[in-house]
């Protein structure tokens, strides 16, 4: 029987194979993920001049990665939930990503 680090999954490699993609600084980028008896949460920090990045106009670039993570999720039949942490430590959005 093989056991699953928590930490790691597809839906943290996703999230931080993307976001890397989209800021300016890619070495601040820092994915964590836990799992609790609500599903998955992964959580989102990047450095404060690339949040206009993920964020994006009127939240629809956090929604789109939502919309992903969704389908990613659905794949293990996990719920999973994106928090996005601004930098001085306040949470900015947790979209919620519930399993089909």
């Amino acid at each position: 029987m093989v056991s699953q680090d928590p930490t790691q999954g597809p839906d943290r490699d996703f999230v931080e194979y993307i976001v890397k993609q989209m800021v300016s600084d890619p070495d601040t980028v820092e994915v964590t993920r836990t799992v609790d008896e609500m599903g998955v949460l992964i959580t989102l920090k990047v450095a404060k001049e690339d949040m206009g990045r993920i964020i994006g106009k009127s939240g629809q670039t956090a929604k789109s990665i939502r919309v992903l993570l969704r389908v990613v999720g659905s794949k293990n039949n996990a719920r999973v939930n994106l928090k996005i942490v601004e930098p001085d430590g306040k949470e900015v959005m947790v979209a919620e990503t519930p399993a089909d």
